[in-house]
């Protein structure tokens, strides 16, 4: 199905009433519904007990790090041939989980799929603490923690860089890159819903806080045309990221010669469970937060129904992993690979392997079942055993590989300490943790998305401007004896996204330059109304990836290239390393960390350029001084008419917004 026929189906009730239902019909229905979860004073008792919980799984996991730094990693159970165990299973157990949030906000955006929005937002949230989770496991198995500042690209006191071969420091790079395009890419879908809780805030303290959040948005059309070219563009860029950090991380393994290790299907194998995964963890979420937190309107069977149909179709990329392993280590003859893989099944840790086969191959063929995909704990239980599963998977990897080495001399059995047990549990705690705060103080659900998915086009009929005229009549103040300076401008109110198309058309039709429109949501063909000009923000972005990728390049390069070294960059001197036989300047190698930082640098500009066009931030505007203009964010549309503009007249400006049939036209006032 093409993006033009998915967007025509939404145009029949029956179907946009699947995205959003029961009575959340109109745009201030909506924001109430959603806002209400961050504005109550009282949150249910299910989320005092869910946060206590998770509170308390926190502080075990903040006992056992201290412990860990002041006795040393022997604390846990890893030994000779055993040096990844728990540490790294759980690394990349939390970065397959970080990856469905991006999936479902970039990659089905990109394919224009508006069932996303009921969940986009608190997916890209569990990104973000997933990525938290999984970044603290490689920190803390360094040992030696206060050098971790080693990793980065820098120089140290021994004059030593990172060895950029490895695919180890790869992984430093695209989990770091990861981490901050999810958030850019988050807090940017999140700034509209922001300035709407600024504009519903009852006291100073959360108005203040939500509006420098918000940094100063007010609906702007012209603000919402360079949004959306910057959310695409972010969009864009996660989503071949978000197939490459999985990627990388298995290059960890497809780069050794581990029995079980060296295997090409690795990358494709890593990302589909890792979507396999992160959809489980989604489900889990998303089935309690409807229910504890009133979200049946826009969480609705359909998302769930998809959500499930997405984990089935991964089930079958991932069971196909595992088959084509199989059918490897059998064809190529090689007695190491046979081994370990019925070692996996019927070895000491055969339970491990059994559980990988029935949670991610056998459970999720329930959601053929459509009893199965409806009901929501059915959906809930098999969500968790999958990620059940999915943990277990990662566990045989690398702890099965690792004990039954090529030399039955160094073979050893693995057991996890009880300091490890209780480190994967408080990674838990602090995952929701976070969680459950986002749920409290932020929104949950993308407000001014879900709008432009029930948003009605054929919601003002021509007959209703006759009606308009009269009320418009007693509602012009005539104010020629005013000052024009203090004037800032005309802000008229209309109802609907057709009324305000048809006001813009007559606007630009006069003349205006200084003049804009404000909505809460970005209305189809407005921008066309407005003969808004093309943004230049895509060649900001292109000049910044290419300047990425040349700084990645220039640092690859100087660092293994065996120039001379000169006193007076004895700081900065290079540091050639001889790896496998392989050339000093080696491309393939080098790729990874040039894609990596190509794409942040594009993706830091996208989000820096986004805002300089826009001229935010800017924390007051003469606007925020009219109470009407606070209905922007909730259901109401707005043109600005500034005095400013060198066609303005006190008397000639009002008649001419009379025109276009406004509910109400008031002055705006510059501060005295």
């Amino acid at each position: 199905m093409s993006t033009t026929e998915i967007d025509n189906t939404l145009t029949d009730p029956r179907e946009r009433a699947t995205l959003v239902t029961g009575d959340s019909a109109t745009f201030r229905q909506i924001t109430a519904k959603i806002a209400r979860i961050a504005e109550t004073p009282h949150p249910p008792r299910a989320w005092y007990i869910a946060f206590t919980i998770s509170l308390t799984l926190l502080a075990i996991l903040a006992i056992m790090i201290a412990y860990l730094f002041f006795t040393g990693v022997g604390v846990w159970g890893m030994n000779r041939p055993n040096m990844w165990a728990f540490d790294i299973t759980n690394f990349v157990f939390w970065v397959g989980i970080a990856h469905a949030g991006t999936l479902i906000s970039a990659i089905l955006f990109l394919f224009r799929q508006k069932w996303r929005t009921g969940i986009n937002r608190f997916a890209e949230a569990m990104t973000i603490f997933a990525v938290v989770c999984a970044g603290m496991f490689p920190a803390i198995h360094v040992g030696r923690v206060w050098f971790v500042y080693w990793l980065f690209p820098l120089p140290n006191q021994m004059a030593t860089w990172p060895n950029f071969f490895s695919p180890l420091l790869w992984d430093f790079f695209a989990v770091s890159t990861y981490a901050t395009v999810s958030i850019l890419f988050w807090y940017m879908g999140m700034v509209p819903d922001l300035a709407t809780f600024r504009d519903r805030a009852k006291t100073k303290l959360r108005f203040y806080i939500y509006g420098i959040l918000a940094l100063g948005w007010r609906g702007s059309q012209r603000h919402w045309h360079v949004y959306e070219k910057a959310y695409l563009l972010l969009a864009a860029l996660a989503t071949p990221l978000v197939l490459s950090v999985h990627s990388v991380v298995s290059f960890d393994f497809a780069a050794a010669q581990v029995p079980g290790w060296h295997s090409t299907i690795f990358p494709p194998y890593f990302v589909a469970g890792a979507i396999f995964s992160g959809f489980a963890m989604v489900i889990t979420l998303a089935v309690p937060a409807r229910h504890l937190f009133g979200l049946k309107d826009f969480i609705t069977p359909r998302h769930l129904d998809n959500m499930a149909k997405i984990t089935l179709a991964t089930s079958f990329m991932v069971t196909y992993s595992y088959l084509v392993e199989f059918f490897t280590a059998y064809y190529s003859a090689n007695p190491f690979d046979r081994f370990h893989f019925l070692n996996r099944l019927f070895g000491n840790m055969r339970w491990a392997g059994w559980i990988m086969i029935l949670c991610n191959v056998i459970i999720p063929q329930l959601f053929w079942f459509k009893r199965c995909r409806k009901n929501p704990w059915t959906l809930i239980t098999i969500a968790i055993l999958i990620n059940v599963g999915m943990w277990t998977e990662r566990f045989v990897i690398i702890v099965t590989s690792l004990s039954r080495d090529f030399l039955p001399s160094s073979w050893h059995t693995y057991l996890p300490s009880y300091v490890e047990v209780l480190t994967l549990t408080g990674s838990f705690g602090l995952f929701f943790t976070l969680f459950l705060l986002f749920c409290r103080y932020l929104p949950m659900v993308a407000i001014a998305e879900v709008k432009t998915v029930a948003n009605d086009e054929n919601n003002a009929p021509p007959e209703r401007f006759e009606h308009l005229n009269i009320q418009i009549s007693n509602l012009l103040r005539i104010s020629n004896f005013e000052f024009r300076h203090s004037l800032h401008g005309y802000l008229a109110q209309y109802e609907t996204p057709t009324e305000i198309r048809h006001a813009a058309k007559i606007i630009q039709n006069a003349g205006f330059k200084r003049w804009d429109c404000l909505t809460p949501f970005p209305v189809p063909g407005l921008e066309k109304a407005m003969a808004i000009k093309k943004t230049i923000l895509p060649w900001l972005v292109l000049l910044a990836g290419v300047t990425g990728a040349t700084i990645a390049c220039l640092m690859q390069w100087y660092v293994n290239s065996p120039h001379a070294e000169s006193a007076s960059l004895y700081i900065l001197s290079s540091y050639p390393l001889i790896i496998s036989g392989k050339p000093y300047w080696s491309l393939p190698a080098n790729i990874p960390i040039i894609f990596e930082l190509t794409i942040l640098f594009a993706a830091l500009a996208t989000f820096a350029g986004a805002w300089l066009l826009s001229s935010l931030p800017k924390l007051y505007h003469p606007l925020f001084n009219v109470a009407r203009f606070r209905q922007v964010t909730d259901d109401k549309f707005f043109i600005l008419l500034e005095a400013a503009d060198p066609k303005f007249d006190i008397h000639d400006s009002q008649v001419l917004l009379a025109s276009t049939h406004p509910t109400a036209i008031e002055e705006v006032r510059n501060p005295v």
